[in-house]
């Protein structure tokens, strides 16, 4: 069972409140270049001391890792990783696991996990090799493709049309650095524009400040779901890239690495990782309760059926 620490930690219906302050701290401990204290280098066996975990999460990757109308942590990529810490509280014997819920961006995510503020990660990361010199990955757990997001009469179909427009990417992402090489690639001249949540950036677009939105297609589509008027945004252009999500582990923590690994491929493999993609991408969901309408493309079923943690780029 999971116990509850001082702030709610609840399952099933009870969803944790994130510490926005273990974060701050975390990071101000970084900042100074200080390590922080309290964590060994061998993450599994401090949670066995500690009877605790801290896990990182996003706060506005629809459908995957979010915060809904109460602050509740909530997404496809959540559930899996309370799945993986239910299975880590098993595998190490323990009676009860506190989770603590720390929400991280695509800019400190990497340095909170690193400094030890987080021990897990499972949200919207991308796994590539630069990456993997910085932190370990689980096996994946989703495949994604980087498009466009732009109103459907902007004229914007693919991104040779972003000429003299507006783009706005999230800053930390894969996305940013891949627009930034195409602008240098094809001498590209457009307007680059970073902010600093995935909401921050569609608020950019739906508000007319910018012409289009790069990111992951799985990722627009959750931004669509949020829209005052979801029909007027479109999904366009020929994927840039393709990329595998997973799971983010310091560096030398194997022995968690495993355990995660080995929940994530049972969950894939016996159609339960399914069964939650259909009900976060193919049914209403919150905040809005918008259904996606996307259905399970053959590259993320083929990692259903044979999971693997190779980064796709």
């Amino acid at each position: 069972m999971f116990r509850k620490n001082a702030t709610p930690t609840r399952l099933s219906g009870m969803r944790t409140r994130a510490l926005a302050s273990a974060a701050s701290l975390a990071l101000g401990l970084l900042m100074a270049g200080m390590p922080a204290r309290g964590w060994s280098s061998d993450t599994l066996t401090r949670i066995e001391q500690t009877h605790t975990i801290n896990l990182g999460h996003r706060e506005s990757s629809v459908p995957f890792s979010y915060y809904d109308n109460k602050k509740q942590v909530i997404g496809y990529s959540h559930d899996l990783m309370l799945r993986v810490a239910e299975h880590i509280r098993h595998a190490v014997g323990l009676p009860a696991l506190t989770l603590k819920l720390v929400p991280v961006t695509a800019q400190n995510r990497i340095p909170l996990m690193v400094n030890g503020a987080v021990d897990l990660e499972c949200g919207s990361t991308t796994h590539n090799v630069e990456r993997a010199r910085q932190v370990l990955f689980s096996t994946s757990f989703f495949v994604i493709s980087t498009r466009l997001m732009t109103h459907r009469q902007s004229g914007i179909n693919d991104f040779a049309d972003l000429a003299g427009k507006r783009v706005v990417v999230t800053a930390g992402t894969t996305s940013e650095r891949l627009l930034r090489t195409f602008v240098e690639e094809t001498a590209t001249r457009l307007q680059f524009i970073t902010a600093r949540e995935h909401s921050e950036s569609f608020q950019l677009l739906e508000s007319g400040r910018v012409d289009a939105f790069m990111m992951d297609d799985a990722l627009l589509y959750g931004e669509r779901a949020k829209a005052n008027r979801p029909e007027d945004w479109v999904v366009v252009g020929t994927p840039m890239s393709s990329e595998a999500y997973g799971c983010m582990l310091r560096k030398d923590d194997h022995r968690l690495k495993a355990i995660v690994d080995r929940e994530l491929t049972r969950l894939m493999t016996s159609g339960e990782a399914l069964a939650l993609y259909t009900k976060w991408f193919q049914q209403p969901i919150p905040p809005k309760n918008l259904n996606m309408n996307w259905p399970p493309h053959d590259k993320l079923l083929q990692l259903y059926r044979a999971p693997n943690d190779q980064p796709l780029q």
